[in-house]
């Protein structure tokens, strides 16, 4: 409010709303609200600011001025914006609060909001999700800012997703720790002796720092934890005073930042498994997070051609060309069951590759591969676990293991393959990848020739068709896809060719709702300095539990497309509730029931339009769906998001 402008003090407001309320509600004939909003204009005092209520919401400039220019005194958050830029932190997402006004106020004024720059979130879950995406991409940190316990409590979901995938995020949040120095009300209430217990169980490492120099080598610290392989999140409890307070030039020394060169495995356990793969008649590599890096593809590469290995991608990162011969994906039952030496990457749930497991009435598990196949794990996660939650998935016995990073490994492995093959070896490697290429393309021309056809005039819109016509606007730009496609039954990876490092990130790794549209603006806000068109495949389920992320990426001006894959439900719950119905006997008639969205329908393109986002449809006929995707190109070109609504079959 500017000096000299008519002004309605709170108080003042609030008599006259409750007396125009009352007058409203015995006014007949419909004309309660208008009447009410006319009462108050008329009766509302004009009056000069009262800059004693300012003062006491906002403080005196003066007294601020005041403290902060006593001799050699600096904000404490001023020296924590400093180790967020000796850190190399970009960026800062944030929902905003009381308990983080000192940093955040310092990341404004200090930082210029340059170098961390803030990000604006409706939602700590979203924010969080865009610090996933964005790591993803960029291979570092975002930083998160949240209030005290209720922000965390907010972000829990997005937290363990970050968690289950490996993720490196460095989060921060407020506090009030001191009872005799805390402000009353809502501060009490949102403060806590031990704030970051909640999320313990699944972050990486976490710390309540009691002063400015331990704040200062916390966050240092938690970095330098949270890219150590196998990276996850890491979060710092900041307390309202060290970030308020102030301290002398000269007493605060802000720590040299160093890293940890990642665990590589051992060279006679290396040698051992190059001895086992190029001996093998039929080696097969599986890996799920085995990228973290763009150096990982290439050697992946290398290692498979070497031995003539298939190689079974569980799409937990971009590890292999989608369309290589060597790519077995599709075919991974088949050649995990004819396999004698089994080399796994990274793995999550080695088990599930060795053994099946039949979801029925009476569930039926059995051993999928032979008897004798020699199996080698290379996996950081051996290196850090914990016991609560169980997403370290059943336990595998394994005849060679190595606690390490396995795109670290990779050097070594790949020359003590080297040095291990012989000429036959060589020639029947040569002979396998022959196989390979024929089998895969086999079904490659069955899968695009004849299952993509089924129902492409269809309306809902076939995934099939979705995803091809994506393909075509999409395959001359250097495209990236930051959404798993598995609920679109893995047609852009049957149709696409991915073959750049870059171009997929994997999934949420926790399978928590409400990760999609946040990791997407992460991700894209990643590829944006490198000019990339980036594709989000949205779940429409998804979406709806954080719709405000869309603002985010509109207020930010991030350029991503957004394909909503709109089925009108939580389609994996209709078939669970289908199967279950089924072995009971009692149909699959009633299973839309608190499993569909719909009555009403959610209107995706007009939840973007009132967010600030272009909305194209909803989409129902397939011939107007090339046309869309085409005018959608055209605006994520121009450097904004956009949201083509597609409705769509359920897989």
């Amino acid at each position: 409010m500017h000096e000299g402008a008519p002004a309605v003090s709170r108080r003042n407001f609030l008599a006259v709303a409750a007396a125009s309320g009352a007058a409203a509600v015995a006014t007949p004939g419909g004309h309660a609200e208008a009447q009410g909003v006319a009462a108050l204009a008329k009766s509302a005092p004009v009056q000069a600011p009262d800059h004693a209520q300012m003062e006491a919401e906002i403080g005196t400039p003066i007294k601020v001025a005041a403290t902060m220019a006593e001799p050699g005194g600096r904000p404490g958050s001023d020296y924590m914006v400093d180790v967020l830029r000796a850190l190399d932190i970009d960026y800062v997402a944030t929902n905003p609060a009381s308990s983080c006004r000192g940093l955040h106020e310092s990341i404004n004024n200090y930082a210029m909001n340059k170098k961390p720059e803030l990000l604006t979130a409706m939602h700590e879950e979203v924010a969080t999700a865009m610090a996933h995406g964005y790591a993803k991409v960029s291979g570092k940190p975002m930083g998160l800012l949240f209030h005290g316990t209720v922000g965390i409590q907010h972000a829990v979901m997005a937290f363990y997703n970050a968690w289950c995938d490996r993720v490196p995020m460095l989060v921060m949040s407020g506090n009030h720790v001191d009872a005799a120095h805390r402000p009353p009300g809502i501060p009490t209430t949102h403060a806590a002796q031990d704030p970051l217990a909640l999320v313990r169980d699944f972050t990486k490492w976490d710390d309540q720092p009691g002063s400015l120099q331990a704040a200062v080598e916390s966050l240092t610290r938690a970095h330098k934890v949270a890219m150590t392989p196998p990276y996850g999140p890491v979060c710092i409890s900041l307390d309202a005073h060290l970030q308020e307070g102030s301290a002398p030039a000269g007493q605060i020394r802000i720590p040299k930042v160093s890293r940890v060169s990642p665990a590589q495995a051992a060279s006679e356990d290396l040698r051992e498994a190059a001895r086992l793969l190029v001996a093998a008649q039929n080696p097969v590599i599986v890996v799920d997070r085995g990228a973290r890096t763009h150096a990982f593809q290439a050697m992946l590469v290398e290692l498979a051609e070497l031995l003539g290995a298939a190689v079974v991608d569980q799409l937990g990162r971009q590890n292999f060309p989608s369309h290589h011969p060597l790519n077995q994906t599709s075919r991974a039952r088949g050649v995990a069951t004819a396999a004698d030496v089994i080399l796994g990457l990274e793995l999550n749930d080695f088990w599930g590759i060795v053994n099946s497991y039949s979801d029925v009435a009476e569930p039926r598990q059995g051993r999928r591969i032979k008897e004798g196949v020699r199996l080698i794990s290379i996996n950081s996660r051996d290196l850090f676990l914990k016991s609560n939650y169980q997403d370290f998935q059943r336990f595998q016995e394994v005849d060679l293991a190595m606690a390490a990073d396995a795109e670290a490994s990779l050097p070594g492995l790949i020359e003590a393959v080297k040095a291990a093959l012989t000429p036959e070896a060589r020639a029947a490697a040569a002979k396998r990848t022959a196989a390979h290429g024929t089998a895969v393309a086999k079904q490659l021309e069955r899968m695009i020739g004849v299952d993509a056809t089924y129902a492409w005039d269809a309306s809902p819109i076939s995934t099939a068709r979705l995803s091809a016509e994506l393909w075509a606007v999409i395959k001359n730009e250097d495209w990236a896809l930051v959404s798993r496609d598995v609920r679109l039954s893995n047609w852009p990876h049957r149709f696409w060719t991915f073959d750049k490092p870059y171009q997929y990130i994997g999934d949420s790794g926790g399978a928590g709702q409400g990760y999609g549209m946040g990791a997407a603006i992460g991700a894209a806000l990643a590829h944006r300095e490198h000019g990339r068109f980036v594709v989000n495949l949205q779940g429409d389920g998804d979406l709806m539990y954080g719709p405000g992320a869309l603002w985010s990426a509109v207020h930010h001006r991030i350029p991503l497309m957004t394909v909503m894959h709109n089925n009108r439900a939580y389609h994996q719950e209709v078939m669970h509730v289908q199967r279950v119905g089924n072995w009971r006997d009692r149909g699959v008639e009633r299973a839309h029931i608190g499993t569909t969205i719909e009555k009403p329908h959610v209107d995706f393109a007009t939840l973007a339009r009132s967010m600030g986002m272009e909305g194209i449809g909803p989409i129902v006929d397939p011939a107007d769906l090339g046309p869309a995707l085409r005018r959608a190109a055209q605006i994520v070109k121009a450097g904004d998001p956009v949201m083509v609504d597609v409705v769509s079959q359920p897989r």
